[in-house]
């Protein structure tokens, strides 16, 4: 079979490959999603959506939350699948896909990442304030600009009154990146990164840097490299992609119901809100969490060999 010949390539050929699935399957998914919508919402109409001119319009908002569902199952999603297949064959056991996650290391896990929420809130109120020399003021107030934009969607996305609303928001923005985005980032390019540096933590990171690059959202850019490094440790020291995603959709759920109980109108939310804007500002509990994040990865790496948690790297 000629598909086979993708086993033997080298890391490096791999990763630009890789790039390239991950393109031709963003834009088939897209061409085909947006041949789908077009007898459904009209030309013009789907055009005034993505163009974003009129975000108030409740049907503008269904439709840009149809196309984000189809931007993640075509960048995150399909990708893994294609490439685990064509390099290795067996789907499941190279994105570890068939590894179960023991209960004590699922703790560890989960756990790590709700204590690393002061440390990472605090790295992110320092990116939210930072700025760039003089000379590049332009390119700051475009950064920001983007950053407003991409907030006020999220707001809007979140503004609903129905349970199932409240549902499908779960699925769209914790479900489904937990799942793609864990898939293709720790499953497949961490995998090939590590190869490449021959070293676990270079892997890892490089990996979580190019995870918070292509989200495009400069002022956040820290706490979600932070974020990718913490996921991809879950997956090393634990040997299975179910910690990561069951962390990282943790992770995303608890933000979508906090600002759904904060738009709509949760006293309790609102004063759990105040009570950690408090302790985001914090230093020293910021440092604390950062310890005790480092120390329940540590008892997590501890839990098992590592050479059998990392066997399919």
């Amino acid at each position: 079979m000629a598909f086979t010949t993708f086993r033997g390539m080298k890391p490096g050929s791999q990763l630009v490959f890789s790039a390239f699935v991950i393109l031709v399957s963003f834009l088939v998914v897209f061409s085909m999603s947006v041949a789908a919508a077009v007898p459904v919402v009209g030309l013009t109409e789907m055009i005034n959506s993505l163009s974003g001119a009129d975000p108030s319009d409740p049907n503008t908002i269904v439709l840009l939350k149809y196309f984000q569902v189809v931007q993640s199952i075509g960048l995150f999603v399909l990708p893994p699948f294609i490439l685990a297949w064509l390099f290795e064959g067996n789907v499941w056991r190279y994105l570890t896909l068939d590894q179960k996650v023991r209960t004590g290391n699922l703790l560890l896990g989960l756990l790590a990442v709700l204590v690393a929420g002061p440390w990472v809130g605090y790295l992110g109120e320092l990116n939210q304030n930072m700025h760039l020399p003089e000379f590049l003021e332009g390119v700051e107030s475009w950064m920001r600009s983007m950053e407003d934009s991409a907030a006020d969607l999220i707001a809007r996305f979140i503004a609903v009154e129905t349970t199932w609303g409240l549902l499908f928001n779960l699925f769209m923005i914790a479900v489904i990146p937990a799942i793609g985005e864990e898939l293709l980032f720790r499953g497949v390019i961490q995998k090939i990164l590590i190869k490449m540096t021959r070293n676990i933590h270079w892997g890892i990171w490089i990996s979580a840097f190019l995870f918070s690059t292509l989200h495009m959202q400069f002022f956040g850019f820290f706490p979600r490299l932070v974020l990718g490094a913490l996921f991809g440790y879950l997956l090393v020291y634990s040997g299975s992609i179910w910690l990561p995603v069951l962390a990282h959709f943790m992770n995303n759920a608890l933000g979508v119901l906090a600002l759904h109980a904060e738009k709509t109108g949760s006293k309790t939310m609102e004063s759990l809100n105040a009570y950690g804007d408090s302790l985001s500002t914090s230093a020293v509990l910021a440092i604390v969490s950062l310890a005790v994040t480092v120390a329940l990865v540590y008892l997590l790496q501890k839990r098992g060999p590592e050479a059998k948690a990392i066997r399919s790297i």
